[in-house]
This record gives structure tokens, C-alpha cells and sequence, in this order.
């Protein structure tokens, strides 16, 4: 049995002369929760889009569970896509189960499996109500329903936490964390990087239909080296930004983070900080995968 849940393999994809995707090789592991990262236009929803088989793509090979991608094997996906696609005037329970047949659920197994679900979700009230009554956050809960309703292999969410709120979020990391523990594999695409960075086992971040980098979470935040101070403080930490070594200070309320040039003596900045404030905290980190995403991306841009 193959390793990867997803193998694109050199793929393109090219719209008017404009190349969205180019060349674009990734290893997806079953089991995994895999990020696909980059900024708007960067190819990420072109890429899925290609996995589904609602493009084609014009170079390249894809597989899906080490097979040639085929409609069999992409019955076995769910996916979400960012732009919703559910009937607003629809009853919930009704499409729900219309939806799940599509993917060859008989359709008494699939209102079975509904109420579960909905419960899940915190959405059994709303069972009979058409879809057009409920918040836009309801409306996304029952859209990852229908994604997961035929209990497929591998789940690919496009923006799966956009428009929930805090609590909402906080309830699907936690359902999605449990499809992982269950074996099934997840593709996230978000701008989200704090909550990439806590799911994911492993990344990719694509640039103008380029791959900039993947592997790892870990791997990948070691190779960024451990370059990071975060300073908690009372007092005006306005001057540490003019400080020898620190090439950016990002100010989060309670705390900062400064980004040191490479080489920059961490200690240094412990001394100039705590001759001028009163310290709390004083911790070197690996950068966060907002600062690599940020750094990859500008660097690329600066190089092309």
C-alpha cells in the first residue's frame, strides 16, 4: 500500500498564457494533516481544483492513494471548496442526505447518519430548516457536514475555519484533530497560520504556481533556525527596533516578538532590554510559520 494519500508528479496547469500552477511536485502522507499554503493567486485552489478533477491539468501526474487519479479514487474525497455550493432554499437534512448519495450512500444510511452529525456540529435544531435561514456560520458547519457525511478517505478543506467564530473555530479544529486520530488524511488550504501551525503535521508553501518549500512542520521551522526572541515587559519598548541585529519587532499587546539578523547574539538584546525595562519574559523561539511564510514569499519575489 502507498505511503501518500496525494502525489502530484511535475503538474501545470496554464489559463490565457497565464501559468498558474507550474511544475508543481508534492507528497501528500495518508493519515497526516497536510497545509497547503501561499498568498492569494499562489495556485492553491487552482492545485485542488485539479486533484477533484474540475480542471484538467495540461502536465503532470496526479494519484490518489497510489493509483492513478481516476473518478473511484476521488469518490473517496471529500472536499470543501472556499466558494460554498449548497441549495439555500433546500431543507438541511434533505441535502445533507441528497449530497451523500451523490457519493453512493443509500440514502437511509445517510439520514442516519445526519443526526450524529448535525449534533456534532451543534446544528440538530436547525435539521428542518432550510438552508437559507441559517448564519453564514451555520450554513459553513453544514457545508463540512456534507464534506464528511460519506466518511471519505482523505478531506480536502479550502478555508475551513473562514466565518466561524472564536468558539466555533476552537469546536472544528477539534473535530478535525479527531478525523486524524480516525486515520482519515486532511489537506488544509488556509491564510490561517496560526491554526495551520497548530494542525498540521506537515506543509507546502506554493508562490505564483511555484513550490517555495514543503516537509515537516518541525523540519521546516528548524531550517529557519532558532532566530526569534519573544520580550514581555512594562515600559517603552519603542527602542528596541533601532537595536543592532533586529530586523523586525512585531508588538502582540503583552508581548513582542523580535526577528534577529543572522548571527545577531540573542544575549545582546537581553542586556539592552533589561537595562531599560522591566522583564516578565525573555524566551528564544523557532520562527512561526507566519514569519517563514512571509520571509519565502519575499525573498522568491525579490529573486524573481
Amino acid at each position: 500500500m502507498s505511503e501518500s494519500a496525494i502525489q502530484l508528479s511535475g503538474v501545470t496547469k496554464a489559463f490565457a498564457g497565464h501559468v498558474a500552477v507550474s511544475d508543481l511536485s508534492l507528497t501528500i502522507p495518508r493519515g497526516s494533516v497536510f497545509g497547503l499554503l501561499g498568498p492569494n493567486g499562489a495556485g492553491k485552489t487552482t492545485t485542488l481544483r485539479m486533484v477533484m478533477n474540475i480542471l484538467g491539468a495540461d502536465a503532470g501526474t496526479i494519484e490518489i492513494l497510489g493509483r492513478p487519479a481516476d473518478q473511484p479514487t476521488r469518490d473517496r474525497i471529500g472536499y470543501m471548496p472556499e466558494e460554498r455550493g449548497l441549495y439555500p432554499r433546500m431543507v438541511v437534512e434533505e441535502q445533507l442526505a441528497f449530497f451523500a448519495t451523490l457519493k453512493g450512500v443509500p440514502r437511509s444510511e445517510a439520514l442516519r447518519r445526519v443526526g450524529p452529525w448535525l449534533e456534532r456540529v451543534g446544528l440538530s435544531d436547525w435539521r428542518k430548516r432550510r438552508l437559507n435561514e441559517l448564519s453564514k456560520g451555520m450554513q459553513q458547519k453544514v457545508q463540512f457536514v456534507a464534506t464528511v457525511l460519506p466518511d471519505p478517505d482523505i478531506l480536502i478543506l479550502d478555508e475551513p475555519l473562514s466565518g466561524l467564530d472564536p468558539m466555533a473555530a476552537d469546536a472544528m479544529r477539534e473535530t478535525l484533530l479527531d478525523l486524524r486520530r480516525q486515520g482519515k488524511t486532511l489537506v488544509l488550504s488556509s491564510h490561517q497560520m496560526e491554526t495551520v501551525e497548530r494542525l498540521c503535521d506537515s506543509i507546502a508553501l506554493i508562490d505564483r504556481g511555484r513550490k517555495l518549500l514543503d516537509g515537516p512542520v518541525r523540519e521546516v521551522k528548524a531550517r529557519h533556525g532558532k532566530n526569534t526572541v519573544v520580550l514581555a515587559f512594562d515600559g517603552d519598548g519603542a527602542f528596541l527596533a533601532a537595536l543592532p541585529g533586529v530586523q523586525k519587532v512585531t508588538d502582540f499587546g503583552r508581548y513582542v516578538e523580535i526577528r534577529l539578523a543572522e548571527g545577531s547574539d540573542p544575549q545582546s538584546i537581553l542586556s539592552a532590554a533589561a537595562a531599560r525595562l522591566r522583564l516578565s519574559r525573555f524566551e528564544i523561539v523557532e520562527p512561526s510559520l507566519h514569519d517563514i511564510f512571509i520571509e519565502e514569499v519575499k525573498a522568491h519575489g525579490a529573486a524573481a
